[in-house]
């Protein structure tokens, strides 16, 4: 049934610029969520999860091993509705410890036809503290993640103090952290990642955590689909001696070879800046996520996410080695059945 009304409501959303018919999007969910009794038909809609796909990963019980990956609701908003769609678990933000903007408009745009997503939307957010007031209403039975990152002011040799800014806001109101060190679309964020770097954040965070208390909360670093296997290799060992609880690979690539329409190449050198995101990521995010896990040899959890479209991919995911899949770009084209029909296929799956 949700398929089907969301396959007569995408002509009206494609319709709209992107981040406009996001909004409406979410202003819907937010009346919905005031409506007695309209998350309960949401969840008849989009079918109940099952026991048989929920899983243990760093010492949190997931309902579902099929999550919302961060950046499509950056403030806690519609924690409900993920909830009654079937999600396991949702990654909210990035939030970053003090309110900014983001980037200017336009920043967000669609290729339909490839089912890609470009963006550079700059880490608009409200703000750590807005975000953990929200939070404090959010609905049991969801796991909950907060995704942190850096303002776009503060200087890479700030960074630490930025992280630590936003996870004492924001750890005590969820289940785990991610820190974002791989957003394209904030000027250095990325070469946080080199291991000298990387090492006094993670080193840092861990320090925060246990100052708070919070030892039992997991701490997933979330990696660039860009790196090549040897940086991607000292990263990975740099994790693994940190201490953190695990890996998500991966964020948005810069990547354009990942377009397969000429026409649609051209379309994006004139939108300019920003990381795709959507199906066609599936490989380059996949090789990606076999390089880890080989590092890893089962000593971290990895949280699967790029270019996962369908309950094919979802389970592939899950087959290679990966311990819980996200989705973002594929909701937006394929709509809030999916979430159903992945977690069907992963309650048939052997």
């Amino acid at each position: 049934m949700l398929i089907a009304i969301y396959r007569a409501a995408r002509p009206l959303l494609f319709g709209v610029p992107p981040e406009g018919a996001h909004g409406l999007a979410f202003a819907a969910g937010r009346a919905a969520q005031c409506l007695p009794g309209a998350c309960a038909a949401i969840s008849a809609l989009s079918g109940a999860r099952r026991p048989s796909v929920s899983r243990q990963v760093a010492g949190l019980d997931f309902p579902s091993s099929l999550g919302l990956a961060a950046g499509l609701d950056k403030g806690a908003t519609l924690l409900p509705i993920w909830r009654a769609l079937g999600f396991g678990f949702v990654e909210i933000g990035t939030v970053t410890p003090r309110p900014q903007p983001g980037n200017t408009r336009p920043r967000l745009f669609r290729l339909a036809d490839e089912g890609l997503i470009l963006n550079r939307m700059g880490f608009n957010s409200e703000g750590a503290e807005a975000v953990a007031k929200r939070l404090k209403r959010r609905p049991s039975g969801l796991v909950v993640g907060g995704n942190i990152g850096k303002n776009k002011v503060t200087p890479e040799e700030d960074a630490l103090s930025d992280y630590r800014m936003a996870y004492k806001l924001i750890a005590p109101e969820v289940d785990y952290i991610a820190l974002n060190v791989s957003s394209p679309n904030t000027p250095g964020l990325r070469r946080l990642q080199a291991p000298e770097l990387l090492k006094p954040l993670l080193d840092g965070m861990l320090e925060t955590r246990m100052e708070m208390g919070l030892e039992r909360q997991p701490i997933f670093l979330k990696l660039a689909p860009d790196l090549e296997f040897g940086e991607l290799d000292s990263i990975v060992d740099t994790a693994l001696a940190s201490g953190v609880s695990g890996l998500i690979a991966t964020n948005t690539t810069l990547d354009r070879e990942i377009i397969r329409g000429e026409g649609n190449k051209a379309r994006v050198q004139a939108w300019g800046d920003g990381g795709l995101s959507g199906r066609g990521l599936k490989t380059k995010a996949q090789a990606v996520q076999k390089r880890i896990l080989e590092r890893l040899n089962g000593r971290l959890p990895l949280i699967a996410c790029g270019g996962i479209t369908t309950p094919e991919d979802a389970m592939e995911a899950l087959n290679l080695g990966a311990s819980l899949t996200q989705i973002f770009s594929a909701l937006i084209f394929r709509g809030p059945g999916l979430v159903g029909e992945i977690n069907e296929a992963l309650c048939l799956e052997p």
